[in-house]
Formats: C-alpha cells, sequence, structure tokens
C-alpha cells in the first residue's frame, strides 16, 4: 500500500480555496487542495495485453473417402471418443462383394503362378533337354551311317542315290540338332526369367485389385484419428455421405490454444514457458496458461508473431471459439520507481511529466520516462528517484509554482 504524506503547510490561513491575507492585508494566491504521495520502490512486472480465440489442442474433420448412404453412427454430438475408435459405418455391401470377386481372381492368380514356376516351366526345361539329346543322338547315328555307305560307295558296293540319302539324312538331323539346342539355349538366357516375370506379374495385378477393394471396403468404416469429444455430425443414419465432405468433427479440449499476434519487439522479450491469464466470459477467477509456442517467423500478411498459451482443461470448464482476453506475464523489474498512472501527464506531442511537491508546498513539473506498466502503476525509469513527492490527483491544468495544500483521499475520510 502506497503511503500518504501530508506535507505542512507554512502560511495556511484556511482550506481549500479560502484566501490567505499577509501582514499588510492584502489577498494571496488561492490553494490548490490536492493528493500527493511518494513513489513506491519495488517489483513491477510487464503484462502484454492481447485478444484471442480459444482453440481445441487438436481437431479433425473426418470426410469419407467414398460416396456412400450411412448404414450406422455409432456416437453423437457430445460423446467421448479414443483414438482409433469406430465412429460409423457407411452401406457397402456392393464393395464387400467387390472384394470376394478380386479376392477369388486374386487365388486363382497365385495358383496360376505356382503351377507355371513350380510345374508348368521346369517341365517345359525338361522336354527342351530332351530334345536335345535326341536330336543329337539322331545326327550322330545319321552321321555314321552316312560314313559307313560313304565307304561303300567307294568300293562300289552301292549305289551313288544311296549315298546322297545318307547325306541328306545327316543335314536334316543337323538341323533338328539345332533348333532343339536353340531353343534350349533361349529358355535357358530369356524365356526362363520372362515367364517367370510374367507370372509374377500376373499375381501382382490380381494382389493390387484385391487390396484395393478390400481398400474401399475399409473406407466404409470411419474412426476416429484422435482422442477427444464429438462437436459436430450433421447428418443422419441414412443420409447419404459424399466424399470429400465433413462427415464427424472430433476435438481434443482436454487442453485449449489462445492464439494471440504480437509485434516482433513485444514477441522478442518472451520466452517458453511464461505464465499468462486468460480472462474468460463468464468464468469469475482468470485461467492459467504458459506460453507454448512463439512463431519462428512473421505472418507475412500482418507482419506479427504468433504466440501460443495452453490452458489446461481437464474438467471441460472452457469451449472451443470463445473469444478471451489474455495477460502474459514478460519481463519483471525488481527494485522499479513507480506511480500511479493517475499522476502522468501526456502533452499534445507525447512527452510524459509528473508534479512534484517541494518542502514549500509549491507545484513543479517534471520530466519523466515510462516503462512497464502493472495495473495502475507506471514504471518512471528517468526523472524520479523514489524521494519526491508526486501528486497524485489534481495534477491536470495545475500551473508550474501553484501553491498547494495536500489532503487525504477519500478512502481515508478526508476532505477535498
Amino acid at each position: 500500500m502506497r503511503s500518504v504524506v501530508l506535507l505542512p503547510i507554512a502560511m495556511l490561513c484556511g482550506v481549500g480555496l479560502q484566501a490567505c491575507r499577509n501582514s499588510s492585508g492584502d489577498t494571496a494566491q488561492a490553494l490548490v487542495m490536492v493528493q500527493a504521495e511518494r513513489p513506491e520502490v519495488g517489483g513491477i512486472t510487464e503484462h502484454i495485453l492481447a485478444d484471442a480465440t480459444l482453440a481445441p489442442l487438436a481437431q479433425a474433420a473426418i470426410s469419407p473417402k467414398i460416396t456412400a448412404p450411412v448404414k450406422t453412427f455409432y456416437v453423437q454430438r457430445g460423446s467421448k471418443v479414443k483414438v482409433g475408435q469406430l465412429l460409423a459405418v457407411l452401406e457397402n455391401r456392393d464393395l464387400s462383394a467387390q472384394a470376394l470377386d478380386n479376392r477369388g481372381q486374386y487365388t486363382a492368380a497365385q495358383a496360376s503362378y505356382e503351377m507355371q514356376t513350380q510345374a508348368q516351366l521346369p517341365e517345359d526345361y525338361a522336354k527342351a533337354e530332351l530334345d536335345v539329346a535326341q536330336t543329337k543322338a539322331q545326327l550322330h547315328l545319321q552321321q555314321e551311317i552316312a560314313a559307313s555307305r560313304k565307304k561303300l560307295f567307294e568300293q562300289g558296293a552301292i549305289a551313288g542315290r544311296d549315298y546322297d540319302i545318307a547325306v541328306a539324312a545327316v543335314t536334316q538331323a543337323q538341323a533338328a540338332y539345332d533348333v532343339a539346342n536353340n531353343h534350349l539355349l533361349s529358355l535357358r538366357r530369356v524365356s526362363r526369367e520372362a515367364t517367370l516375370h510374367l507370372a509374377q506379374g500376373q499375381l501382382s495385378s490380381a494382389k493390387g485389385k484385391y487390396e484395393a477393394a478390400e481398400a474401399q471396403v475399409a473406407y466404409s468404416e470411419i474412426h476416429s484419428p484422435i482422442s477427444g469429444v464429438v462437436t459436430d455430425r450433421p447428418l443422419f443414419a441414412g443420409e447419404t455421405a459424399a466424399a470429400g465432405s465433413t462427415l464427424i468433427t472430433v476435438m481434443d479440449t482436454s487442453a485449449l490454444l489462445a492464439k494471440v499476434h504480437l509485434s516482433q519487439t513485444v514477441a522478442q522479450r518472451l520466452s517458453m514457458g511464461d505464465e499468462a491469464k486468460v480472462l474468460v466470459p463468464g468464468v469469475d477467477d482468470p485461467a492459467s496458461g504458459n506460453v507454448v509456442l512463439i512463431s519462428p517467423a512473421l505472418d507475412p500478411g500482418s507482419t506479427t508473431v504468433e504466440v501460443w498459451l495452453r490452458i489446461e482443461n481437464k474438467e471441460g470448464r472452457f469451449k472451443a471459439g470463445t473469444p478471451v482476453q489474455v495477460s502474459i506475464a514478460g519481463r519483471t523489474i525488481p527494485k522499479a520507481v513507480k506511480v500511479p498512472l493517475s499522476s502522468i501527464l501526456t502533452a499534445e506531442d507525447g512527452s510524459k511529466s509528473v508534479m512534484v511537491v517541494n518542502s514549500g508546498n509549491v507545484a513543479h513539473k517534471v520530466n519523466v520516462q515510462t516503462g512497464i506498466r502493472e495495473g495502475d502503476a507506471v514504471q518512471i525509469t528517468e526523472g524520479l528517484n523514489g524521494k519526491e513527492t508526486v501528486i497524485t490527483s489534481g495534477s491536470y491544468g495545475l500551473d508550474e509554482g501553484t501553491q498547494v495544500t495536500i489532503g487525504k483521499p477519500e478512502s481515508e475520510g478526508g476532505e477535498k
């Protein structure tokens, strides 16, 4: 509490505007009744005031990926939900049937893949090897026959026509062998790998279609991505939910965020964790909060810094969307010279001053520099040292050198 100093009046002849007379009988200057006190020296904390709107800690506007009628709702407005909880189911009988059809195709593709890779391909490879062996043996046989007939022809035992037939048979056997051998080489180099890729591609395609159909069925089941409370559910069961339109809104209001925009110079004086008070309409006591985010960049539109305050709301006393006033505790000066706001005089050019009373009860104007304001107290950074007597009431319009008398404040029962 500030102490009120009552200064003695040396030549006081009356109270208020009563006139004093000097020894010669002339009327002296009229006295002006004022209130004054010495500045208080103590701690003062800067409070940054701003308006904000309470926002949920997290919010999910859940919309379906498919267009279908709503089959069943499992929640209402105000229902508390947990992450992953089933909220609603859309009509999905056609999707389930399509998924069943694609599952059958996928099963058939798996069987075909196993047959091609484990049965058909090894069988083709073995057949190609057998063909090579047979044609090679046939070629060797025809070559021996041709060699034998050549000797007989040279001895004159057979006609030349028989030898020519044997040579032609060798040529045919060589061609058959070359074809079989090239087929085998083709299976080894290209066909085997291509067949495997073909079978794998057919299997992957069937699997993809099956999983896509299953996903469509899953899209018909609406689950909550966060824990919170249902704040909006615009449709009723049986109505058609359009893809991309909001079906259910869930908010996490266990804590709320008050988002304020401050100038860069003010935001630079804040730190993470700074305490704040939030005035909520309809709530008597201010809510406590803390700074949880100071944006690292300026808002391009307003060139301000966005600051978030977190307010715990476990009991659900506060509602998202409520306009509030916030007061953030900034820097603190431990030993500040403080005067009441009513004692500060502001000139047209913006300069500030106070009126002080000297030992002769004469008012004098003193220019001052102000700093932090806390409630009705204002910090004086230049102009006062804390030992002066500052007029707190009645200084407006008071001329320099005016003789004053200091009265008691109304709260103490003094006269004015």
